[in-house]
């Protein structure tokens, strides 16, 4: 019987998702393989990730590795918000629209507090405002504050902006978390140090991204106080994020971090980001609806573009502003071609 002969799709740009390991994590994991080793996280990879990730921040860190990213926000955030906790974020984060209500769920039945601050970012005064109900028994209790660093509109918070939600959670007696899904991005936009960005600035805990940058399924929490740590390790065991064969999950990070690897990667993500951007912007069809900072781009396409450009394998994903907003994202392995190639299609459309 005759294959049916099916059309590809061209997921490029769909997300930095859609990108393989790069060659040094695959090496990572293959050196990694050989021989056997203690598992459950007390091989000799992971365990060198504490002093890896130390130098790195300029300060002494408490790292667990986790396979995603969801595991690595929820169970942060389920260290220091209670059951009865608050916590406060963007309303377009990560946390609140994309995790099946996992932060939820890992903490016992926190709450989360949704914003709408400006262009993506939470903004001071409106975190300000809106903490509230501390110590009475009918209110949840604010816990802790979530910001995400890429934000989800590809801005990059400024380190002064950091410092200042930082300012105001602290005031609160609140507890700051970084969703680093894209902290490399953000880290080469800002040309600031890891420190910098994090605990100079006021975060007390990172959720470390590395799957969208290079790695196949690997992330950190990164605690910069000891005594946020808590529980941590019970309930990763207690939540199935203990692997067996840690190794490999450490592993992937440490290749990921030697030599700079990730920011290389990063570097490359944004510049193609830019150079996308900036192709897309001489369209008079099209419109930038968010600055691009980094590797994402959010365009307004008209809809017999984005027909055109589905019709030709690629996957426009246009659920906001009435179909006619698209994010398109560049990663370490987009190449030129690609870019020429999206462009070419769109030209195709007239």
């Amino acid at each position: 019987m005759p294959k049916i002969q099916t059309k590809r799709k061209r997921v490029k740009f769909a997300s930095d998702n859609v990108a393989g390991a790069c060659p040094e994590v695959l090496e990572a994991i293959i050196k990694a393989n050989e021989g056997d080793s203690t598992p459950y996280g007390n091989d000799p990879i992971s365990k060198d990730l504490q002093d890896k990730f130390s130098e790195i921040f300029e300060k002494e860190v408490i790292v667990f590795p986790t396979a995603s990213g969801t595991a690595a926000n929820a169970l942060a955030l389920s260290t220091m918000t209670p059951s009865f906790g608050n916590i406060y974020c963007h309303r377009l984060s990560h946390i609140n629209l994309d995790e099946c209500g996992a932060p939820e769920f890992y903490t016992g039945g926190g709450k989360l507090v949704t914003l709408n601050g400006i262009m993506g970012k939470l903004t001071p005064e409106e975190l300000d405002q809106s903490i509230g109900g501390k110590g009475i028994v009918h209110h949840t209790q604010p816990s802790s504050v979530s910001i995400t660093q890429v934000c989800e509109t590809g801005e990059v918070y400024q380190l002064d902006e950091i410092k200042k939600i930082a300012e105001i959670t602290h005031k609160h007696n609140l507890n700051l978390h970084m969703d680093g899904a894209r902290f490399a991005n953000a880290l080469v936009s800002l040309n600031a140090s890891p420190a910098e960005m994090t605990w100079k600035s006021g975060v007390d805990v990172l959720s470390f991204g590395a799957t969208k940058n290079g790695c196949f399924a690997a992330e950190a929490i990164v605690f910069f106080k000891k005594e946020l740590v808590g529980n941590t390790a019970f309930l990763m065991k207690r939540a199935g994020h203990l692997l067996s064969k840690m190794r490999f999950v450490s592993a992937q990070l440490d290749g990921y971090l030697e030599n700079n690897v990730w920011l290389k990667n990063a570097k490359h993500a944004n510049d193609m980001g830019k150079k996308l951007s900036e192709s897309l912007n001489q369209h008079k069809d099209i419109e930038l609806v968010y600055p691009t900072e980094a590797n994402e781009v959010f365009v307004k396409f008209p809809r017999h573009m984005i027909e055109n450009l589905n019709s030709n394998g690629y996957e426009m994903n246009d659920e906001d502003f009435e179909g006619k907003t698209v994010r398109l994202v560049t990663a370490w392995n987009t190449q030129q071609k690609d870019i020429d190639h999206l462009l070419e299609t769109i030209e195709k459309t007239n």
